[in-house]
């Protein structure tokens, strides 16, 4: 168990702090992560002693911002209940928190972006035009609260395997896009490999997927989309979720 006082834990607090205040809306970045740390809102309500009608206004946007006391009342009070539920959400996060690492003046080949509010994977494909080329009876049931985007080639050949675990950010509920694929094998071979996965792939720009590529994506469940978007497009459709 993670210590309350552990200078990550402020870290990460901070951090989220952060980003529900600077958001665009402040509200549908609690509802965010809420549901990230699976709490429900009258669980949430009880512990920071208001009512759940006042918790849904805030997500909902029907109130107004809240102020700073609330929003360190509302991540203390996630914090403790994962605590109280085993700390597997906050342990996560501090794993799998970190900036991307750059190879010496090269520049970096992945980068990560964070939803404003988590989406289906069925709302994902329908935002990027996509194709779903395998599993698609599990995409409904998948949520991503963001993206990584990779350089498939550079990803495999110059990424020491220690900084894998970097790709997924703050948590492994997001959707990896891979970048200039040929067959999609080689993606999904470190995908097999690796020791976490991610939620959904997707891959540019790939007609025809290799066949050990969609067999492993069947063994490991994960739902493969492809599309045909210029990346430009994908990019900017998938920044404003």
């Amino acid at each position: 168990m993670i210590e309350e006082g552990n200078a990550e834990i402020s870290s990460l607090k901070e951090k989220i702090a952060g980003e529900i205040t600077l958001a665009d809306s402040p509200g549908s970045a609690m509802k965010k992560w809420r549901e990230f740390f699976g709490i429900s809102q009258v669980d949430l309500a009880r512990r920071i002693k208001i009512s759940a009608s006042t918790i849904s206004d805030y997500e909902s946007n029907r109130r107004l911002s809240p102020g700073v006391g609330v929003i360190k009342r509302f991540i203390d009070k996630l914090f403790e209940l994962d605590s109280e539920n085993g700390g597997s959400v906050v342990q996560g996060l501090v794993k799998f928190s970190g900036e991307p690492r750059q190879k010496g003046e090269s520049k970096v080949f992945y980068s990560i972006h964070d939803f404003s509010v988590p989406i289906s994977g069925t709302d994902l494909n329908r935002i990027i035009d996509g194709k779903i080329v395998v599993n698609p009876g599990l995409l409904e049931s998948v949520k991503v609260f963001g993206y990584t985007r990779m350089d498939s080639l550079k990803v495999i050949l110059e990424m020491d395997p220690a900084e894998y675990p970097k790709l997924f950010g703050s948590t492994t509920e997001r959707a990896f896009v891979f970048e200039n694929v040929s067959s999609g094998r080689s993606p999904m071979v470190v995908i097999r490999v690796a020791p976490i996965k991610p939620k959904i792939v997707i891959i540019h720009n790939v007609t025809n997927l290799d066949k050990l590529a969609i067999k492993i994506a069947q063994v490991e469940r994960i739902p493969v989309l492809t599309t045909k978007l210029p990346l430009e497009e994908v990019y900017n459709r998938l920044n404003k979720i």
